[in-house]
């Protein structure tokens, strides 16, 4: 098919080769699973179990919370020990809420619900199994796949694109997947295309991933799956970024802060379409990933099947260990993933990398002042302009870097890769997203401690009306009262009056 070219994007070192030909290997159950309630955007799980209890293997642990939540689900059988705040997989390293679970070896399974077929089963049905088994975007967003099948029924679609690109160097846990289980792959595929009603689908996949894609293409040929088309597309950064795919694929490009839905499309990460499959065909909760352990500082390179909840350490250990300290220990990839603060913190849904880089591999020369020399705005796939927006974020200008695209950033890093003065322009970005989100919520928290207080007037007025009416009723009910006993009081008397007369009468 014909491809379209994108603007910008880089070609930076794919630095794959030590771990593209590991084949997916399980590690051991660790000592402790640490498994956190907040493993998806939108609102933490709220928890269902308790300290103390038993849990088997696939179990609901925490129910999703909100229109925009996810279930989670037990890893392994054992007991719950506490549920408590514990340091989160994140950058900040600030703690989480946590359910502790102690693994008893055994494995055992707790009921899952029926298989159902793709064929036959209604798409309300496969939407629900989704939901209801914690599948989130496998590919970094988390964002809950339930919610994304159901886009059907807001927008008018026409094509599914799997982002199979895996652009980010070191990675490769998607190609690893693609060549060990393709036909499951091309399950899940069938099952999102006829749940969300399109007729077309399309895995895109990197051109440096030759052995994946004839895997995926051998197992189309032998599938009873509607055509799916296997796309190879130039290796190029960012080619994962969803609407930089899309209109590699389509020549579509998605309007500024919209979806790709408002164009027809909708994209879903390979490992989702997996994790999809087995929840569908198998009835299997979201429990494990692929996860690529990879870096300088690591012993045995390699990709290996965690249990969610797993440590860090644990997945290091059985990686061999590391040869010395890290420069870095990152989440995810080297250009949009995170620092990690400690190794104690646990193997999340939306993690599908730990990297430990050594000093060579780390490259941060310190940062100069910027020449102009705009080669990050060539190399930008969004057509911003990075150094005037660094500009204006240095001089709190925050409303003018919105102004020339800020929010329209996909922070790739392709910028701060190529420029020559080493600025690290991300971290601006990311840091004026920050103070304008804290901004936001502050604006919100002030907008609604508004209403509250305009809220509570309205019922104190309420109040203060309803007590002066029903002062009135009792002053009413009293005079009225009052008015009834004079009445009466009158009555008996001229009854007393007219008998006194009646008596007089008689006796004369």
């Amino acid at each position: 098919m014909k491809l379209f070219k994108i603007k910008g994007g880089i070609h930076p070192k794919g630095c794959k080769e030590g771990t593209a030909d590991k084949a997916i290997r399980p590690i051991p159950l660790p000592a402790m699973l640490r498994i956190p309630l907040q493993q998806h955007i939108g609102a933490p799980a709220t928890a269902l179990v308790e300290k103390g209890d038993l849990v088997k293997k696939g179990q609901l642990l925490a129910k999703a919370r909100g229109a925009v939540s996810a279930n989670i689900h037990a890893p392994t059988s054992g007991r719950v020990i506490a549920i408590g705040r514990f340091i989160a997989p994140h950058a900040s390293g600030l703690p989480g809420i946590t359910i502790t679970l102690r693994p008893d070896g055994q494995e055992a399974w707790s009921d899952l619900p029926p298989p159902l077929d793709p064929d036959t089963a209604t798409v309300d049905e496969m939407a629900k199994r989704v939901a209801d088994c914690g599948i989130v975007g496998l590919g970094g967003a988390t964002f809950p796949s339930g919610v994304k099948l159901n886009l059907r029924n807001r927008y008018d679609l026409k094509l599914l694109v799997i982002n199979a690109a895996e652009c980010e160097p070191y990675l490769t846990c998607d190609d690893r997947l693609m060549r060990e289980r393709a036909k499951d792959v091309l399950t899940g595929v069938r099952v999102m295309a006829r749940t969300l009603g399109v007729e077309r689908a399309i895995i895109a996949i990197e051109s440096n991933k030759p052995e994946a894609a004839t895997a995926l293409k051998k197992a189309a040929k032998t599938s009873e799956a509607p055509a799916i088309e296997i796309v190879e597309v130039p290796a190029r950064y960012p080619m994962g970024s969803e609407k930089h795919l899309v209109q590699a694929l389509t020549g579509k490009e998605t309007p500024a802060r919209a979806l790709t839905a408002d164009i027809g499309v909708v994209v879903h990460n390979v490992a989702t379409a997996y994790a999809i499959q087995q929840a569908v065909c198998h009835g299997r909760p979201l429990i494990s990933r692929i996860v690529t352990v990879s870096g300088e500082a690591v012993t045995e390179s390699g990709n290996y099947e965690v249990l969610l909840g797993t440590p860090v350490s644990h997945l290091i250990e059985q990686s061999g260990g590391l040869h010395h300290d890290p420069d870095h220990l990152i989440i995810g990839g080297p250009m949009m993933g995170q620092p990690l603060s400690s190794m104690r913190a646990p193997i999340i849904k939306g993690i599908n990398g730990i990297l430990a880089l050594g000093q060579k591999q780390k490259q941060a020369p310190p940062p100069m002042p910027c020449i102009r020399c705009t080669s990050c705005a060539s190399a930008c796939p969004c057509g911003l302009t990075p150094f005037d927006m660094a500009q204006r974020i240095r001089n709190d200008e925050l409303e003018s870097a919105i102004d020339i695209g800020l929010l329209d950033c996909i922070g790739c890093g392709s910028c701060a890769y190529v420029c020559p003065s080493k600025i690290p322009l991300v971290q601006y970005f990311n840091y004026a997203k920050g103070s304008l989100t804290a901004k936001q919520r502050a604006e919100h928290k002030q907008e609604e401690t508004k209403r509250l207080v305009q809220k509570r007037d309205a019922r104190m007025e309420k109040m203060r009306r309803e007590k002066q009416a029903a002062m009135a009723r009792m002053k009413a009910e009293r005079a009225a009262k009052k008015k009834k006993q004079e009445q009466e009081k009158q009555a008996a008397t001229a009854a007393l009056d007219a008998e006194a007369s009646d008596k007089i009468k008689v006796e004369a």
